[in-house]
């Protein structure tokens, strides 16, 4: 009877559910989840969404703008792109942009050399900062957070050390202007320079094997490593362009700013990682493009934008771009999810 019994009840229990009975997403909205595309679907909805509520934003002087604001953002997500795909994080950039703008007034000011030079040592400088970060991740095993929230704890440190906390303002006319002429009505020296090393970045990323080491990092260091990859050096290096690009960020903070501030780029390694993370990239690493990280940092300066427009406070625009960060993350949640 007993046995009766359970067998009866193992006949009558429903069936475990599986993998093939689980609800999907429809094919066409996982096409949309893959790549680029819902980053820049994205874009094309918010500037809709603002060329109807202001008759302002769809100007050429207004979307010129909006590149030229983006510029700096554009060359931390950049090099955070590279980092992201390898699977690590870099928290320290913000902090190495202001030591580089301290660095650029501090030399040519104080100490009399030819700007052109002290724009190059403050690049170097930063390189510097993001090879000790590489060699902190690497050599000594401190976790990517630690090693580079402690270089942001240093930098910022060292950027309010040089001038004691002052800032330094004035620089001649031609290193203002790198940031303000537009040369055939459109591109400044630093949004030319922007383009340039995207196209360069988007290259090396999709076919180029050091690129393609990255996203195999990403996907397991240890695999990676036994595959035969160089997986210290590849990071290494990785954080060593990181920080050079925020050299450059801060040199060109310094042109439009016309002056160095040791407090400039405070909270840009949130909306660094935001642009990336916006762009499709996974923080999981593995998973990311340059072509995503591109839309990510149109879609904040867009969003910034519009909303200054509009005139909504600057703190509403917190909360909207933090939704906008959550939303991303749980589009990355579902596009990992079908992918298994």
């Amino acid at each position: 009877m007993s046995t009766t019994g359970n067998a009866a009840t193992a006949v009558d229990a429903p069936p475990p559910p599986s993998d093939t009975h689980r609800a999907r997403l429809p094919s066409w909205v996982t096409g949309v989840l893959t790549g680029s595309r819902g980053p820049a679907l994205g874009l094309i909805g918010m500037c809709v969404v603002f060329f109807i509520a202001t008759p302002y934003f769809l100007t050429q002087s207004n979307l010129l703008n909006i590149v030229d604001q983006t510029a700096v953002l554009g060359l931390l997500a950049l090099g955070m792109t590279a980092v992201i795909v390898m699977g690590g994080i870099d928290l320290s950039v913000g902090a190495v942009l202001a030591l580089a703008t301290m660095v650029v007034g501090w030399l040519s000011h104080d100490q009399g050399w030819p700007l052109w030079l002290s724009a190059v040592a403050a690049i170097g400088v930063a390189g510097v900062c993001g090879l000790a970060n590489g060699l902190g991740i690497t050599y000594t095993r401190l976790p990517p957070f630690i090693a580079t929230l402690a270089m942001m704890s240093i930098a910022r440190g060292l950027a309010n050390v040089i001038t004691d906390g002052q800032q330094i303002v004035g620089f001649p006319d031609w290193f203002d202007n790198l940031s303000t002429t537009r040369y055939l009505g459109i591109f400044t020296a630093c949004t030319a320079v922007l383009a340039a090393l995207y196209v360069a970045g988007w290259a090396y990323m999709r076919y180029r094997s050091g690129g393609r080491a990255l996203y195999a990092i990403g996907g397991s260091a240890e695999v990676a490593r036994l595959a035969g990859i160089a997986v210290k050096k590849r990071t290494v290096l990785v954080y060593t362009v990181t920080g050079l690009l925020a050299g450059l960020a801060g040199v060109f903070l310094t042109m439009r700013l016309d002056s160095s501030q040791p407090s400039a780029g405070t909270g840009y390694e949130l909306d660094t990682i935001a642009a990336v993370v916006i762009g499709g990239a996974s923080l999981s690493g593995g998973v990311g493009s340059v072509t995503g990280t591109l839309f990510g940092v149109l879609i904040i300066g867009v969003l910034r934008n519009g909303l200054n427009l509009l005139g909504v406070s600057p703190f509403i625009q917190q909360i909207v771009i933090g939704l906008v960060i959550a939303l991303a993350v749980m589009l990355d949640v579902l596009r990992r999810r079908e992918a298994r």
